[in-house]
């Protein structure tokens, strides 16, 4: 079982960064697909960034316009995403997922049901 952990999330100007991570526990991400998704207020929660278990595909929302970056450490026990350029219509609850896959499946999900685990949410605000 997988228990995941984001934190970094706060308030920001227009235009600052932030870093969220994500951490996991009770085993690492090994064989995890990991992606962020983010809920603003009276919002359906959206894909933000997934990448495949192995961490040769990584797929963006397309709204995002290369301001986000995401990563995963090499122990793959923690997920990061960096946020630049930040926006007012970024804030949101910036929420981690990971879904458990087999080693032949290299596929990017962008749904919220296909993940297995979430984190309990950090977050982010940005002022105008």
């Amino acid at each position: 079982q997988v228990q995941l952990l984001e934190s970094g999330g706060g308030s920001v100007q227009a235009g600052g960064s932030l870093r969220l991570s994500c951490a996991a526990s009770g085993r690492t991400l090994t064989n995890c697909g990991m992606a962020w998704f983010r809920q603003a207020p009276g919002k359906e929660r959206e894909f933000v960034v997934g990448m495949t278990w192995s961490g040769s595909h990584t797929f963006y929302a397309d709204s995002l316009k290369g301001r986000f970056t995401a990563s995963r450490d090499s122990a793959k026990t923690t997920w990061y995403l960096q946020m630049n350029g930040l926006e007012p219509e970024d804030t949101a609850v910036y929420y981690c997922a990971a879904r458990q896959v087999d080693n032949s499946d290299n596929y990017v999900y962008v749904g919220t049901s296909e993940y297995h685990h979430w984190g309990q949410g950090t977050q982010v605000t940005v002022a105008s």
